[in-house]
């Protein structure tokens, strides 16, 4: 139970502050970007860090999602609360056709997975369908532009996925998950729906990737297939979460925080080291703290949430 409350501390903390940040700080966008990419993040971490399954092609959900606001927008008339839940079941749908990857295993899932979103990304901007997603040449959805209105639905975003962290990690169905992660044939044996539970936290996954897509496409308003489904997405997700460490609420975060901040500060500050800078930092991670940054504190007898 105290474990419990700490997260639920910590989860609150984080939505309250990216709340009143616009009233801080008076670049919203870039606060918009943040918290994007702490759902992202925290998406990322529901199918790997308790799974074991690395999305390569996380962008497809995304994407999905943002398309799926639009075609709702565009050709259904919906309004935006509307058009996020199309775009959400849109992502869940993709992710439910997609459920068959889960024979392959390792770099040949993540592989795979990048190979489906490309695909995706291949029929929305096909020319062919240029009455139906506007093909190669974006949307345009100004009618609908809000950006307090859908900085406020991605806060929301954020607390519904904070909170459903929090669920899988006190739950006896997270711990069911974890034990998957760490031997699947031993955890099928004990009883545990291996299929059932993959399914589960994959399709939670693609949902929070879903609504963060239609988060974006109301928020910009005006995007093209190559930004909804660049493999940026995919790549900062990955990257925040294992910078942090995955498994935990604490370690997504941190990742988003500190890598997504000095990716502003030196594109900023000091941009023609960007690439050295960036790239140095990630290696040294990789190396010398394979588990996160919360395996310091970890290390230390200290429990994080």
């Amino acid at each position: 139970m105290h474990r419990v409350f700490n997260d639920l501390g910590l989860a609150v903390l984080v939505v309250v502050a990216m709340a009143v940040a616009p009233s801080i700080y008076s670049n919203q966008l870039l606060l918009f970007n943040f918290v994007m990419f702490l759902s992202l993040a925290q998406g990322l971490n529901v199918i790997y860090g308790f799974t074991g399954y690395l999305p390569f092609g996380y962008v497809g959900f995304f994407g999905a999602g943002a398309y799926g606001f639009a075609l709702a927008v565009m050709h259904l008339g919906f309004g935006p609360p509307g058009a996020m839940a199309v775009g959400a079941a849109a992502a869940v749908v993709l992710a439910l056709i997609l459920t068959p990857l889960f024979r392959l295993s390792g770099a040949y899932f993540a592989i795979a997975n990048l190979a489906a979103a490309q695909a995706v990304y291949e029929v929305v901007a096909n020319p062919a369908l240029e009455d139906v997603t506007k093909g190669p040449y974006g949307v345009s959805l100004s009618g609908v532009f809000a950006p307090n209105a859908s900085y406020a639905a991605a806060v929301a975003i954020l607390a519904f996925t904070l909170l459903l962290v929090v669920w899988l990690r006190n739950s006896q169905f997270g711990l069911s998950l974890r034990a998957i992660k760490e031997d699947p044939i031993s955890a099928a044996m004990a009883g545990v729906s291996v299929v059932r539970g993959r399914t589960i936290a994959w399709l939670l996954s693609a949902l929070i990737a879903g609504l963060v897509g239609g988060s974006f496409a109301w928020e910009v308003s005006v995007f093209y297939p190559e930004t909804a489904f660049s493999p940026q997405f995919s790549i900062f997700a990955v990257v925040f979460a294992l910078f942090g460490g995955t498994a935990t609420l604490t370690g997504p975060l941190l990742g988003v925080f500190i890598l997504y901040g000095v990716y502003n500060w030196i594109g900023i500050s000091v941009p023609q080291y960007f690439q050295l800078i960036y790239g140095t930092l990630i290696v040294a991670l990789v190396l010398f703290l394979p588990n996160g940054l919360v395996s310091l504190l970890t290390r230390r007898g200290i429990r994080v949430p």
